[in-house]
């Protein structure tokens, strides 16, 4: 086959986050495919034809580029920040393994990318800098009650957490409904950072403690950075610096 599909992530906004190797297969690409805003990101130019799909088409978008692919296509799937992280690249081998044997054969690549996470986390110091995990708040592919259950057995661990999707216009609840868990297994002190559009001229970011955040610090755009008990706050002008020790006393 003379086709190739790359799936890559573009970074969390700013166009110097995104890496050399997307670039280049940006530029040798003659289809991109992805989430609307996302397509409008890559430039467009002679001979690149652009698919824009809506948010929740994930499984055909992926079938749609292998398919392409397979006809001798160059296809890159775009994502924003990292593709496998709560992103296309899971899409895409799902579409694989339950797809035509052909595709299997395809020379399929994923491209990395600046996640939100580790953006929002660079801007404010190192709150990731101990063990951490991610979960998406979105209730679209797995039911509420999982999340909840997650949510609060990461807590109980003592994870530092990065919350995605925290909270949109479809479901305004859901987010007061995840500080409710962590309010009944974490002290009133944790810090949360509310990172808005890193690296946009929208950006904003935003410490507060449990006690004192509310559901309308976070929309759709926003990342939700969760402190472990370890988490430290350094208190100065402007912005506070957070970061969470190495080190674990023991």
């Amino acid at each position: 086959m003379t086709g190739w599909l790359v799936i890559a992530g573009l970074g969390p906004g700013d166009d110097s986050l995104v890496t050399p190797q997307v670039t280049q297969a940006l530029a040798q690409a003659s289809d991109v495919i992805g989430y609307i805003p996302y397509v409008r990101r890559v430039a467009d130019r002679p001979g690149l034809t652009r698919h824009e799909t809506d948010n929740r088409e994930e499984i055909s978008r992926a079938r749609h580029a292998l398919a392409l692919a397979a006809q001798g296509h160059r296809v890159v799937v775009v994502s924003s920040g990292d593709p496998g992280v709560f992103a296309m690249a899971a899409a895409i081998f799902e579409a694989v393994e339950d797809g035509p044997q052909e595709w299997r054969r395809l020379d399929i690549q994923v491209l990395p990318g600046v996640t939100a996470m580790l953006a929002a986390a660079a801007r404010i110091g190192a709150p990731l800098g101990h063990d951490f995990c991610a979960i998406n708040l979105s209730d679209n592919m797995k039911p509420w009650d999982l999340i909840t259950r997650r949510l609060r057995l990461a807590a109980e661990a003592d994870f530092a957490m990065a919350l995605y999707n925290p909270r949109s216009n479809a479901r305004p609840a859901r987010f007061a409904d995840a500080l409710t868990v962590l309010r009944q297994v974490c002290a009133p002190a944790r810090p949360l950072i509310f990172a808005r559009a890193v690296s946009t001229p929208d950006e904003n970011i935003h410490v507060a403690a449990l006690s004192d955040a509310t559901p309308e610090m976070a929309d759709m755009r926003t990342v939700v950075l969760v402190g472990s008990s370890a988490t430290r706050v350094i208190q100065r002008d402007g912005t506070p610096y957070v970061y969470t020790p190495r080190s674990v006393p023991e």
